[in-house]
């Protein structure tokens, strides 16, 4: 059964170049794949289609809800806190060689009725719970919604259809604890103390990469333990592909494919160089990306999936997302004076890891629902 599952699902991997070739005659900036490396074939829907391959259109049409979501945090509300242009929530994704569907509240919560879907990662994955929450919220009455909390975990309830849209903090997968003298020690191998929470769901979607790339100073372990084995000093990516792979283990021994679908969203560029202020007072895409790379968890991600029995579907957001550098916060992650504004950079904090709302991760979304 496993095997079967696994012949017939898709997991791409794509190495791009990009142009501003624009066939249709649409304005819009276009993402082409030259080589794609099918690591395992598919005869479903998603053959003839990789949404991942494309081009950023403006569609005034959009965005799909504003700011006045009551679910979204202060620091995603970019036009709450000042920003000046709102262009960046007005770009849709559309497939080189297929349509991706306009995100319908209705339909995607009538497809989830009696389900759970739980989200799983970091900041940038509640980010997307944020999004999703906010795009199906406004079909449904006053008073047959609610939010929960439980730990690490919160869930958004609509009632009426018994679904259940959740976020789980988890920003490693694996298990970060205090160990003597107050040492943060990051277990490359023990996950239950996280996973427990990840049984009976339907619908599991994973990030994990940004934590895995801090650097010493920004890092959120003191130590690094595998079996019995204290470790002061290890490549990052092999400890990343270390606790992808205890991760990858889990799935395989616990989950059943006919009871549970897994999708594993891939890493959200930064555009943080030059200090924090290369997305600074951006108002567009990137018509072309200088320098065009597969980033290395990407490259880690998908050697742990080639490996797993379990069918689990990569969702590849990486390359399209690296054109929307007019998407992050920046300084709008909090309101601030028209003189702070006015630094262009000189001490004030910028965000160019996060994303407004709405915005990009609304994007991630309607790729969801279609994945769905």
């Amino acid at each position: 059964m496993f095997e079967l599952m696994r012949r017939r699902t898709l997991l791409s991997f794509f190495h791009c170049t990009l142009s501003l070739l624009d066939p249709e005659g649409d304005v819009g900036i276009l993402v082409q794949a030259d080589v794609v490396s099918m690591v395992q074939s598919n005869s479903g829907s998603r053959k003839s289609c990789d949404i991942s391959v494309g081009k950023w259109v403006y569609d005034d049409s959009y965005p799909l809800y504003d700011t006045n979501c009551p679910y979204l945090s202060s620091a995603v509300t970019c036009q709450k806190n000042g920003r000046p242009d709102s262009d960046y929530e007005k770009w849709k994704w559309k497939p080189s060689s297929c349509t991706m569907p306009r995100f319908d509240a209705l339909r995607f919560l009538g497809r989830m009725r009696r389900k759970r879907i739980m989200l799983v990662g970091d900041s940038i994955m509640r980010n997307q719970w944020e999004s999703l929450v906010c795009l199906v919220q406004g079909v449904i009455p006053t008073g047959r919604k609610r939010v929960t909390y439980n730990g690490p975990a919160m869930a958004f309830h609509a009632m009426d259809f018994e679904t259940s849209i959740e976020f789980f903090w988890a920003p490693l997968l694996v298990e970060l604890k205090k160990g003597s003298e107050n040492k943060r020690i990051l277990h490359l191998d023990l996950i239950e103390e996280n996973a427990r929470y990840w049984r009976g769901v339907d619908i599991l979607v994973f990030d994990s990469a940004h934590w895995w790339t801090h650097s010493d100073k920004t890092s959120s372990w003191d130590y690094y333990m595998e079996r019995n084995n204290l470790i002061r000093n290890m490549n990052p990516m092999v400890a990343y592909q270390k606790g992808l792979s205890t991760w990858a283990r889990w799935v395989d021994q616990n989950l059943d494919p006919r009871r549970t679908q897994v999708i594993f969203r891939s890493m959200s560029p930064r555009h943080n160089r030059e200090n924090g202020w290369k997305c600074y007072d951006q108002k567009q895409p990137l018509p072309v990306l200088s320098h065009l790379h597969v980033p290395e968890p990407m490259v880690v991600l998908q050697g742990v999936l080639k490996r797993m029995s379990f069918p689990v579907y990569l969702q590849d957001i990486t390359t399209m997302t690296a054109l929307r550098r007019d998407g992050h916060p920046s300084v709008y992650r909090k309101v601030i004076s028209q003189d702070e504004r006015q630094k262009s950079g000189k001490g004030l904090s910028t965000d160019c890891s996060h994303w407004c709302l709405p915005g990009v991760p609304d994007i991630w979304n309607e790729m969801l629902s279609a994945l769905l």
